[in-house]
């Protein structure tokens, strides 16, 4: 608690503060005030709709062989992966020719969704999956969440036996050097298998759609374009990651892959299959990183520009920028943590938020007139919503 006894101290801004942080922050203002006319329907769940029992005919991979193992995995999983393809263009004068994009995804229920990566739909006027053979089916797209890369579709009328459903694991629990396995259709070539094990965990990558920070699982099971959405499986076939992007100057396998921990698919996914996309919890504010070139009097956290009227932030009582009746900019709120957990940046704000639903309350710290306070906040929903179908 702050100590009520303590002088007031007011930091006002001077000018070359307020043009750097306006400057800085106007890119990021203007993107999220183009959206807010989105995403008003509240957040519905109705469970989670995928297994998580591992496959059967998988042997105890403590007393198998990894031969065995790979063998016993690529048998009780493959059949769930399917090759997409998308096709976009071609109907307009502008877009003449029509263009086709291939990925890999996951069969996550008997009711024939599918999980892949957004990428791998994004933009298509038809969608196409083969679960193995010369047959297609058409597939349409449920949801699609390009802040994490992922997308669900759904095919109807595919007979039950080819919905081989891939049960998902913890991503919580992996451990650097555990092994992974990846089946995908890279370059076109169906359903293939790679080996390898976990590089890394928490790997700060960002969505190809809009920049949004994803913390990746690193590997090095070969991935290629065409096993964009497919499984990363660890040694009991169960999915563990969603693979979705490489490192590689040629385009081609460098070593290098990220995948998205299932765990946040299992956060997403419902909402993707009940509403079509992701509401996620929201502070509600504009915001600018601490930077030393600002000179402001601590070292890293979140300046709150400015607070949206009805948000999160405005409801209790966080502070933006404000100005004096005498025209002096004077310094709100600077967020350094949030739940006892260090913010230094933007991305730290937006992983944490991450973990949060709409309705939790968060125990925001604030750097304010010289001392640090804790507010609690109530996360209100996003207000915009995006591609929709």
């Amino acid at each position: 608690m702050v100590d009520r006894l303590r002088p007031k101290i007011t930091y006002q801004l001077s000018v070359r503060q307020i043009l750097l942080i306006a400057l800085t922050s106007a890119f990021v203002a203007a993107i999220v005030i183009s959206s807010l006319n989105y995403w008003n329907r509240r957040f519905q769940s109705n469970g989670a709709p995928f297994s998580e029992t591992p496959p059967a005919g998988i042997t105890d991979p403590s007393v198998a062989t990894d031969e065995r193992n790979n063998i016993e995995i690529y048998r009780a999983v493959s059949p769930g992966v399917v090759s997409i393809t998308s096709i976009s263009g071609g109907r307009s004068l502008f877009d003449p020719v029509p263009r086709e994009g291939t990925g890999s995804g996951s069969v996550i229920d008997e009711e024939g969704h599918i999980l892949t990566n957004d990428h791998v739909i994004a933009d298509a006027r038809q969608v196409l999956v083969s679960f193995g053979g010369d047959k297609v089916y058409r597939a349409r797209v449920v949801g699609r969440d390009p802040d994490t890369d992922l997308a669900v579709i759904k095919v109807d009328n595919v007979p039950r036996n080819l919905l081989r459903v891939i049960p998902f694991g913890d991503s919580d629990q992996l451990v650097v050097g555990q092994k992974v396995l990846a089946i995908g259709n890279p370059f076109g070539f169906d359903r293939t298998l790679t080996t390898g094990i976990i590089s890394g965990l928490q790997r700060p990558i960002y969505s190809q759609a809009t920049g949004r920070l994803i913390e990746a699982i690193q590997t090095d099971a070969s991935i290629n374009p065409g096993n964009s959405g497919g499984p990363l499986l660890d040694s009991h076939g169960r999915m563990i990651g969603i693979n979705s992007q490489i490192i590689s100057p040629s385009g081609a396998f460098a070593g290098v892959g990220f995948a998205v921990p299932i765990n946040v698919a299992k956060r997403v996914v419902p909402q993707l299959i009940n509403n079509g996309y992701v509401i996620r919890p929201k502070l509600g504010i504009y915001t600018r990183d601490v930077r030393p070139e600002l000179g402001l009097p601590i070292d890293e956290g979140v300046i709150i520009v400015q607070v949206e009227q009805g948000g999160s932030a405005a409801a209790a009582g966080l502070r933006g920028i404000s100005v004096t009746p005498d025209g002096d900019y004077v310094l709100g709120d600077i967020i350094v943590a949030i739940d006892g957990e260090r913010v230094r940046n933007r991305d730290d704000l937006t992983r944490i938020l991450d973990r949060h639903e709409v309705g939790d309350v968060v125990q925001v710290e604030v750097w304010r007139d010289g001392n640090r306070v804790r507010v609690p906040v109530r996360l209100l929903p996003e207000r915009r919503s995006l591609f929709r179908r």
